[in-house]
């Protein structure tokens, strides 16, 4: 099943009439906005009900109440839920659960692994769904400001747009065809961006249905708005979520004191059945028992009543507790608080140490302050971003819920620290890109993108306050970043910070030349090669000037991709002769000099010298297969795949095909996929397995639309292109050819790569 919702990192309680009633509204209405104030469970709803709705009410159910059962002893067993993995980034095989058809729950084993159950029921009920494009998930919450809304939505459908188009067309177009469901989450602090892109997206894409969360209506026509109510107070779910929690933490032992229910009662009577509020008071048992929690909670309600409050009753009351449990917190803890809140996304501990440490909190009590943090209900473990295998994983994440991130904030200014906080937030991730960057030609370069993407809420933030503090460090950090977010689907982004940082630090230094060798790829990607040449010619007067041979060799490089593209072979091949000639090295000593060498081995082939671009070819690779580099690695595979190709041998260019798509997958290059997808069904049609092949050639035209181009790549991809329909045709029929390939185009992008991706020996 295509899409992506968030994991659910603990259990789900009640809200069945909710439920019932989002069913009946998502199957009439376009737009549903669920309202109501911080803390009331919005979020969580929109994710179970988005699950509903992508593989099927009863599937979800089923398979939740299976693993809840399993995890009751202590919670243990209980798993997230996921529908799916990514392109390459995100989409992947459902991973919910479900009955057949007919609406009976299936039988699962007592013993299933929780994974089994969810992805055998997802399979058995995603032919019904009414979104057969997916469920897609945007989290506005991580947004400052409505400048990267549309990177944001476009990111979260998986569209990684390389194309020089307005980011809102791309993205209209690219929903035009579909039915799906896009879930807007936390849309309160941008309505007013929001309601006109929402409505732009239903008129061009009549299969889309938007359900968004919000603490205020969009204020659209079309819209659909319904109230979150608390859970009841006095009834069995507010009691069961309170339960839940306590005992996931501690098991039931607290439960089962004298007086531990009547308490839990009162406690979740006093909070009125807000959810975040009864999940924060469920933190403080264990240091202290139930009764004393609910004694200790009351007179703290009644202290702020009488203090003024002018915020609506039900945000009183979760302000109110949540500055209860701030009140409960050390002085380290409030601190650490505060300080986490210039956090956007999820972090690591690395990055709460360098933004919170310092003072009173000493480094080395940043971890286990965290701890107690987490203990506390106030930050939150983050699941692992989504498609990220188990080695990929870049170590434990956290991550906290807007409304405690708003509280922080506050407490962060009155402290009068948000300035100096801010800055090192910039400092530590600007730190992080260059570690990236530095480890781009070795084995840890899957790592760097790992971290490069998962901290993409907060390098955009770091990118913003450099912008307003310091623009020479902002020309560094985009420069830094470019290699990365072409890859990682962000080439919008990396043109409109780049733009930024050049308009504003023109002064002709390292890091604005390395700004404008960035902005050159990135037009050049997005097949602008007129203001690619201009930008390639002031980057290599600007190297020239200031003499710097790293600079010489970047601005080559530069030059040699746009001769690549542009059909110039030999001219590519001359500029970064001359660089790399200039200043002898190892092809790995820079990523500049290795990108730069890359150039010349491409060039090779497509002069047709194929003896020496496949020795140099195999030379590199080596190193790369011993190293761990990926990126590089790939093209070379591109590169040998071509030149066995060229040369006659079908079954050789299939392996190689293959393994590029495989570190392609990994990187999650949607462009580099749609390449390797093109070579890889020319060589299986070369080798007569004309139906494989034009199924595969189809599934590379759906991950073009997805980056927004026509088949792109070097001039002499496009004879290959032609070689592979005209021989697959041939072999098929026009009839057979063009249902293979609409079967490849319509198929789940991940599956279908992974089915190409599996070795088949035998011949069509």
């Amino acid at each position: 099943m295509k899409g992506h919702i968030p994991h659910e990192t603990s259990s789900f309680v009640g809200r069945s009439a909710e439920l019932a009633r989002l069913d009946l509204a998502l199957a009439h209405h376009r737009l549903i906005t669920l309202t109501g104030p911080g803390g009331v469970g919005k979020t969580r709803l929109a994710q179970r009900a988005a699950a509903r709705a992508s593989v099927g009410r009863v599937a979800v159910d089923a398979a939740h109440a299976v693993l809840e059962q399993g995890g009751r002893a202590g919670e243990s067993r209980r798993t997230p839920l996921d529908v799916g993995h990514g392109t390459p980034r995100r989409i992947g095989s459902a991973a919910t659960a479900g009955a057949s058809a007919a609406g009976t729950e299936p039988a699962i084993a007592a013993d299933t692994r929780p994974d089994d159950a969810l992805d055998a029921a997802a399979d058995a009920d995603a032919a019904g769904s009414r979104f057969p494009d997916g469920t897609w998930w945007a989290d506005l919450a991580t947004l400052d400001g409505p400048h990267l809304l549309l990177a944001t939505v476009s990111d979260a459908v998986d569209l990684a747009d390389h194309s020089p188009r307005m980011p809102v067309e791309a993205l209209c177009a690219w929903l035009a065809d579909q039915r799906l469901l896009l879930v807007l989450d936390s849309c309160e602090h941008l309505t007013d961006a929001c309601a006109p892109l929402v409505e732009e997206l239903l008129a061009a894409a009549p299969g889309l249905t938007v359900l968004a969360t919000s603490r205020r209506p969009l204020g659209l026509a079309a819209e659909e708005s319904i109230d979150v109510e608390p859970l009841p107070p006095g009834g069995p779910d507010a009691l069961a979520l309170f339960d839940q929690r306590v005992a996931g933490r501690l098991g039931p032992g607290p439960l089962a004191e004298p007086g531990a229910r009547e308490a839990a009662e009162r406690i979740c009577h006093r909070l009125e059945g807000i959810p975040l509020a009864i999940e924060l008071a469920a933190a403080q048992v264990g240091p202290a028992p139930v009764a004393d929690v609910a004694d200790r909670l009351g007179p703290r309600f009644d202290v702020l009543s009488r203090a003024g409050f002018v915020w609506p009753h039900r945000h009183r009351t979760l302000r109110t507790a949540i500055g209860w449990s701030h009140e409960l917190c050390t002085p380290q803890e409030r601190l650490l608080w505060a300080r986490l809140s210039v956090l956007r996304g999820a972090f690591d501990l690395a990055a709460a140490e360098a933004v919170a440490a310092g003072g009173p909190l000493p480094a080395a009590d940043v971890a286990p302050t965290l701890d107690r943090l987490v203990a506390q209900s106030v930050v939150r473990g983050a699941a692992p971003a989504a498609g990220h295998a188990p080695a990929e994983a870049t170590g434990a994440r956290y991550r906290m819920l807007d409304t405690i991130r708003e509280y922080g904030d506050e407490r962060l200014h009155e402290l009068d620290e948000h300035a100096a906080v801010s800055r090192r937030h910039a400092e530590h991730f600007t730190g992080l890109a260059r570690w990236a960057d530095s480890h781009w030609s070795g084995h840890e370069q899957l790592r760097g993108y790992r971290l490069i993407e998962d901290s993409h809420p907060d390098l955009c933030a770091a990118l913003d306050h450099w912008l307003a503090h310091d623009p020479a460090r902002a020309a560094e950090l985009a420069g830094l970043l470019v290699y990365f977010w072409t890859c990682c689907g962000h080439l919008k982004e990396a043109r409109t910070y780049l733009e930024q940082a050049l308009a504003a630090h023109t002064e002709p230094d390292a890091a604005r030349t390395r700004a404008l060798t960035g902005l050159g790829a990135t037009v050049t990607l997005q097949g602008e090669y007129d203001l690619a040449a201009r930008i390639s010619e002031e980057v290599a007067t600007a190297a020239r000037e200031r003499g710097d041979t790293d600079d010489r060799i970047a601005a080559a490089c530069l030059t040699g991709l746009l001769g690549m593209l542009r059909g110039e072979p030999q001219k590519a091949l001359d500029a970064v002769r001359a660089a790399l000639g200039s200043a002898p090295g190892f092809a790995f000593d820079s990523p500049d000099r290795l990108r730069c060498t890359l150039v010349e081995v491409l060039s090779l082939t497509a002069l047709g010298h194929f003896d020496e671009g496949r020795a140099r070819s195999l030379e590199l690779r080596e190193h790369c297969v011993r190293t761990g580099e990926v990126w590089t690695r790939s093209y070379l595979d591109y590169q040998l795949s071509l030149v066995a190709l060229f040369s006659g041998a079908p079954a050789e260019a299939v392996g190689y095909a293959r393994t590029m798509l495989e570190s392609k997958r990994l990187i999650g290059d949607a462009f580099g996929v749609a390449l390797g997808l093109d070579l890889l069904a020319a060589a299986l049609a070369a080798e007569g397995r004309a139906e494989q092949a034009a199924s595969v050639y189809g599934t590379g035209g759906a991950y073009w639309r997805s980056v927004g181009h026509p088949q792109r790549g070097a001039p002499e991809l496009q004879l290959v292109r032609e070689r592979c329909e005209e021989t697959a045709r041939a072999a098929l029929g026009d009839q057979a050819y063009a249902a293979a390939y609409t079967r490849g185009s319509t198929a789940h992008g991940p599956t279908a790569l992974a089915a190409a991706l599996r070795q088949d020996p035998q011949p069509d």
